[in-house]
């Protein structure tokens, strides 16, 4: 898909009032949707073969992944990982003078907060989904995040 393609299917999904689309082609899968803030997410993905191949050559080269897409590491198979609900600007922080709500290493409760993501000048809290230890954020205070991007992952307790 180029980006002819993708600017119409823009335009067609903005004259019909779409708010979602979804195209798998045989080599090919996208799905974009209109966010809570009215920006539009891409999500392009490898469309899955349509019948498995054994094949002992290394694959070929591509350009790398993009946000969410692919299956995580072994490592990673075991951690709960917190996404973002929604599109905005990410804070470690509830203001630049105070600590970050969680840091690498330190233990979490369910339902205590991770960050805070600003959406339309709203601050929205996000929380822990898991009692845990976070290893690692995904994201850097003040960048943009969209839905369903990694923030935190969780080693469950």
């Amino acid at each position: 898909m180029d980006f002819d393609e993708l600017t119409r299917i823009l335009e067609l999904m903005r004259d019909h009032e779409l708010t979602e689309l979804e195209l798998e082609r045989p080599d090919f899968k996208v799905r974009v949707k209109k966010g809570p803030t009215g920006h539009w997410v891409v999500q392009p993905s490898p469309a899955p073969p349509a019948h498995p191949v054994a094949s002992s050559a290394a694959p070929a080269a591509g350009p790398p992944p993009t946000g969410d897409v692919g299956l995580p590491s072994g490592d990673e198979l075991d951690l709960a990982v917190v996404k973002s609900p929604i599109v905005g600007t990410f804070y470690r922080a509830p203001s630049p003078e105070t600590s970050a709500f969680a840091e690498v290493g330190q233990r979490v409760k369910k339902g205590q907060p991770l960050c805070i993501i600003e959406a339309m000048k709203l601050m929205n809290e996000i929380n822990s989904d898991v009692d845990g230890e976070v290893v690692r954020v995904y994201v850097e205070n003040g960048q943009p995040v969209q839905y369903g991007e990694r923030l935190f992952a969780i080693r469950p307790a």
